[in-house]
């Protein structure tokens, strides 16, 4: 009788199953030929942007290695790649291109080079935020210390990865502009720190002692 109960059961399952297919197989086979296609369709694209890096990273590597034959000829070839490369790797060429400049140099060209990666709201915003900071920092001895100032103020959020030389930079201008009391506790603050870096607690402890005598 077991075996009789059990061939039933089996019939009614197959039967069921038999009513199930055909009333969603159509949609069952479309959703597995939409998954296997979309998870092709996945790895695909990100066989591509792979592939995409990869050229990207050697276009660069190609236009760094033009400095061999001359700055100007390494920051030519920057500039070049940076026009047709996507915002952060032309970030990247950028930021190289300005160094270049520098050893040349020619700190206000590289400040102009900061700024416009700091304008670029396509870059991630934290290499946004520290081409704000080499930009303030090239015009630190000459630029307008109250719009400095302001520009530096975001950055020396407790958040921010450039706070302590944000701060550094602060102090620097108000002392410029003749704002000692400030500078000197800016300095103190950097000094008693003991997360900020041991070369920026060092210059600080220095500067706050120079301004506390003044």
């Amino acid at each position: 009788m077991s075996d009789i109960f059990r061939e039933v059961d089996e019939d009614l399952r197959r039967d069921r199953a038999e009513h199930v297919f055909k009333k969603y197989g159509g949609a069952m086979i479309a959703a597995a030929v939409l998954l296997v296609a979309g998870t092709g369709g996945y790895t695909a694209w990100r066989n591509w942007q792979a592939s995409k890096q990869q050229q990207d990273t050697a276009a660069l590597v190609t236009a760094i290695s033009q400095t061999a034959q001359g700055p100007e000829k390494g920051v030519e070839a920057l500039a070049a790649y940076a026009g047709s490369a996507d915002p952060r790797m032309a970030a990247f060429a950028q930021f190289n291109a300005a160094a270049l400049l520098l050893r040349q140099g020619k700190p206000a060209d590289a400040a102009t080079i900061y700024d416009g990666i700091a304008a670029n709201s396509a870059v991630d915003p934290v290499y946004r935020d520290l081409a704000t900071l080499l930009g303030a920092m090239q015009r630190v001895e000459s630029g307008d210390a109250a719009q400095l100032t302001a520009r530096l103020q975001p950055l020396t959020a407790d958040s921010s990865p450039w706070r302590f030389t944000a701060r550094e930079l602060t102090a620097l201008l108000a002392a410029r502009s003749g704002d000692t009391a400030k500078a000197r506790g800016l300095f103190q603050q950097l000094a008693d720190d003991q997360q900020a870096p041991s070369g920026v607690r060092s210059r600080a402890a220095d500067l706050a002692s120079l301004y506390g005598k003044t």
